[in-house]
């Protein structure tokens, strides 16, 4: 008996439900199928693909969910630069024929192949040499993202896991990090709002430098700001935040009646602490919030 309750524990910790995903077609190293297959192995039954700054899996992506029987919500995710912080948005029920958005994409994912390039030469200022030409490879026709040198660097033996990479190299801070050009937080909002998807602010703890009252309130004020051009939702259950982070971030999502958003922001990228999907999620209703919010621009836009 406590072998069964031990195990319909475990099922019941299982998250039906990943908002959070990336493919090949930005910084994911699996396919939009691949990706798909692995959810619906995990028992997950729906999920989202956003990919940074492009549309390009979706097609694939619910082609795949069609024959495994799981529902493939359309999304992005975008970065955008803030005074004293970086934030990132997600896109939830993306329209992806939209010319106007898709013209916004592309620019970025210009400015992508740009940085990379300029990543690469500053690494070799700093005697770490990784070859352009297998960069592309890696990004295999998607967009060009750091975590594509950061497994450069893994293969030539400069660093162990990207994660690595990161901490000694291409985060904010480190000595070859290139920024790029970018949307504010408010103005990729609204250009979500105005595409009809649903914004939502993504890993909302990367935005913050700690977790005291003072930074929580930084948080709370940006979030409330965001919420005046159509921001709905934040990430609470995401990757691998402890359950003070959830337990804070629920409620400062509580006080602004925003909706708990969540999912593993899984990338395959082989470091081994990454959170798989099926491993931490929002509960199943969060989607019909989306969809409610999702129903009200549609009808905004036709009014």
């Amino acid at each position: 008996f406590l072998c069964v309750a031990s195990h319909r524990s475990e099922e019941l910790l299982k998250s039906r439900v990943d908002l959070h995903l990336h493919t090949t077609m930005s910084d994911g190293r699996l396919s939009p199928t691949e990706l798909v297959t692995l959810c619906a192995e995990r028992g997950l039954r729906q999920i989202a693909i956003t990919d940074h700054d492009s549309l390009e899996g979706l097609p694939e992506a619910q082609a795949a969910a069609a024959e495994l029987g799981i529902d493939v919500i359309s999304g992005v995710e975008l970065g955008a630069d803030e005074t004293g912080g970086e934030v990132h948005l997600l896109g939830y029920f993306v329209e992806a024929d939209d010319p106007e958005l898709s013209s916004i994409l592309a620019g970025f994912r210009e400015g992508r192949t740009t940085r990379g390039r300029r990543i690469v030469e500053r690494l070799a200022e700093l005697d770490v040499h990784v070859s352009w030409g297998r960069v592309l490879e890696l990004s295999d026709g998607g967009a060009v993202g750091r975590p594509h040198i950061a497994q450069a660097m893994v293969e030539k033996g400069y660093v162990q896991y990207p994660k690595e990479a990161f901490d000694q190299y291409l985060g904010r801070s480190g000595p070859a990090y290139v920024g790029r050009e970018r949307l504010t937080p408010a103005e990729g909002v609204a250009a979500l709002v105005k595409n009809g998807a649903v914004p939502v602010m993504a890993h909302p703890t990367y935005y913050m430098s700690g977790d005291g009252p003072e930074e929580v309130a930084r948080l709370t004020e940006t979030l409330a700001g965001l919420q005046q051009v159509g921001l709905a939702g934040m990430e609470v259950h995401y990757g691998d935040y402890t359950t003070r982070q959830v337990e804070m971030l629920a409620s400062v999502a509580s006080e602004l009646g925003l909706i708990q958003c969540g999912g593993s922001d899984y990338h395959a990228s082989g470091n081994p602490d990454e959170t798989e999907p099926g491993k931490v999620g929002p509960p199943p209703e969060v989607i019909g919030a989306l969809q409610d919010v999702r129903g009200r621009l549609l009808g905004q836009g036709e009014a």
